[in-house]
Order: structure tokens, then sequence, then C-alpha cells
């Protein structure tokens, strides 16, 4: 398993060991002991399947206070743009964002703390996401920004914004300024 950092504190890219031959492949999605040698000690306690077509966007979500939760988010079908967004209050990249491509050809997956906003848009015909949490979902402390807020400056990739497919309830979360979230950054950082 490979670990690598990104441009965001605690924000990290994590690459499982493929092993190929002529039947197909096998790796280990999740392996507690290999995140263990790794730092990153989190007990995951839900896990979440999707299924999406082309253009739909998910996000920005996040779940508030003590049912915050830290994400491995992965693909096992078709390709989207993954994206966080810190908002951990005092972060050196507070309100930046972070988009990658995770597909189930690169098989990579993105390890999201707690404090950070959530989303991902489909970009192949179909798509399944799948994600672990560290929190059980919780209706009242679900939360989330607007997908296209300008002063997050996001980058969801080449498909117009018209193209996308949004739920009612994601086109109307707030703007950042907006928004109630309270992640103080010494208390959401070194957490792995």
């Amino acid at each position: 398993m490979k670990v690598s950092p990104t441009n965001i504190p605690d924000l990290l890219i994590i690459e499982p060991a493929i092993f190929e031959d002529e039947r197909g492949f096998f790796y280990e999605s999740y392996n507690q002991q290999k995140f263990l040698e790794n730092g990153l000690n989190f007990d995951f306690v839900q896990d979440n399947h999707s299924k999406s077509t082309f253009g739909v966007l998910r996000g920005l979500h996040f779940q508030t206070g003590i049912h915050a939760q830290t994400k491995l988010v992965r693909v096992i079908q078709g390709c989207v743009i993954d994206v966080a967004v810190d908002l951990r209050i005092g972060s050196p990249t507070y309100l930046q964002s972070f988009s990658i491509e995770l597909s189930a050809e690169n098989k990579k997956q993105l390890l999201i703390p707690k404090g950070f906003a959530h989303g991902f848009l489909v970009i192949t015909e179909n798509c399944e996401f799948i994600y672990k949490c560290d929190a059980l979902y919780n209706k009242e402390a679900d939360a989330g920004v607007y997908f296209n807020d300008p002063s997050l400056n996001i980058d969801w990739g080449n498909i117009e914004a018209t193209n996308y497919i949004i739920s009612e309830k994601d086109k109307n979360l707030p703007l950042v300024n907006n928004a109630y979230f309270y992640f103080p950054f010494e208390k959401y950082t070194n957490t792995l």
C-alpha cells in the first residue's frame, strides 16, 4: 500500500498493491494492519455504496459536530472527479479544494479526514462509488456547501455545469460563507 500526501494537510491518496495475471486482478481494498503501520488509526463503522450515471454530481457534503466523519472513498465501476474542501478553521489550506480522478481502472482511494466537505462528479456512462466512514450517518448533523461556490474555485473537470444532474437538496445548499460548521484546525488535524 502506498500513501501519498496531497497539498492539503491530512488529506491522503491511498494506492493499494495490485496483483494481476491472466485471470484478472486482486487487491486488498482495506487492511487495518497496513493502515496502522502507516499511522492511520480509524475505526470504520459504516460502508456506503452509490450508483450514478454520467453528469451526476453529489455534494459537497459533511456531518457536523460529534457526527463528523472520516471517509475512505473509491470507485469500483466507472470514473469520477472527486473533490474535498478543507473546512478546518485555522488550517493553512482553509477553504482550499483538492480534486482527483478516481476510477475502477486506477484503483486509487482518497482518505478524507473529519473537517472536510466532499463531493464527486461522474464522468463516465455509469459509476459505482463506495466509501467507508468512521461515524454513523446522522440526519440532524447532515450539512453541506454549494458545489459551485465561486469562492472555492473547485476544479470539476471539463464537463459543462449545464450537464450536471444535481438533487434539489444539493442545488439549495448554502455558499460557504453562509454555511454552519465549526471544525477548529487544532482539533481536526494530526489525527492520522
